[in-house]
């Protein structure tokens, strides 16, 4: 992760306006605005955020901000632009940094700042990011915060309200490959169709568990197939026959491995 203080280059206070987050495997931009932001000091472009009360700019402006910025992939003689600036290939983060973020339109440039040395209110904030998730029955998500606060999250109303959603709400296995995005902004289905941090902070119900918990019942209640070859007393090929004729249910299958409930298995003992 790079982080950077955008400032005013006429502003002799040398006041950060916002910072710029980078997530460099993602190769993914998030903008984060001060709580006292003033909208006349703020970015044209990003104080349409402040005016809805946001104080996070998501991937997609952030990126617009960045593009903005930054000489357009369909320039002419791009190649040979490229090529004098010694880049190999077309890279945003890249020729970002050429001029640390500097471009012909305003007088906003880039300074390099590490995270220990953020203010203390957006420390507070990214806490509020999401650390893990469990896809959950009927389009809830059971949420991990990284303050150790865990939500029940009924998003079916935001999928209903964007039919760009629509194809996740009908198919339960779709809804089931929700991810992280890059550094708990939220979770995402595909470029786009994202729900923020924000909103599942907000609108989830606490749960009385942690997220040590949840990896204590997975460690200890989860096992593979030859463990319940071994607690069953037999063979792998005596599972794939029990689970054939549907008297074992294993919650998740690869081509190499099954994984089961140690519940269930030890229930089959008793029968």
């Amino acid at each position: 992760m790079r982080i950077f203080a955008i400032r005013d280059e006429t502003d002799s206070t040398n006041k950060d306006i916002a910072f710029l987050i980078y997530y460099e495997r993602e190769k993914r931009f998030y903008i984060e605005l001060p709580d006292n932001a003033d909208p006349w000091e703020t970015p044209l472009l990003l104080s349409s955020f402040l005016k809805r009360g946001e104080k996070t700019v998501n991937a997609y402006w952030s990126r617009i901000w960045v593009q903005q910025r930054i000489i357009p992939s369909d320039r002419q003689n791009i190649g040979q632009i490229l090529k004098d600036n010694k880049l190999e290939a077309y890279d945003e983060f890249d020729l970002l940094m050429l001029a640390n973020g500097r471009c012909a339109q305003d007088n906003y440039y880039l300074v390099p700042v590490s995270e220990v040395n953020l203010p203390e209110n957006y420390m507070r904030r990214f806490q509020k990011k999401i650390e893990d998730i469990v896809p959950l029955a009927e389009n809830q998500l059971l949420v991990f915060f990284r303050d150790g606060n865990v939500k029940k999250c009924d998003v079916k109303s935001f999928l209903i309200n964007n039919k760009a959603f629509l194809p996740i709400l009908k198919d339960s296995n779709l809804f089931r490959r929700v991810s992280i995005q890059p550094g708990g902004y939220g979770v995402f289905w595909g470029e786009n169709l994202n729900i923020t941090d924000n909103v599942l902070y907000d609108c989830g119900k606490d749960v009385p568990l942690s997220l040590e918990d949840f990896r204590l019942f997975v460690e200890n209640r989860v096992i593979n197939t030859a463990e319940a070859a071994e607690l069953l007393d037999c063979s792998r090929q005596n599972i794939d026959d029990l689970i054939r004729r549907n008297k074992l249910h294993p919650i998740k299958v690869t081509n190499k491995n099954k994984l089961f409930l140690k519940s269930e298995i030890i229930q089959r003992n008793w029968k």
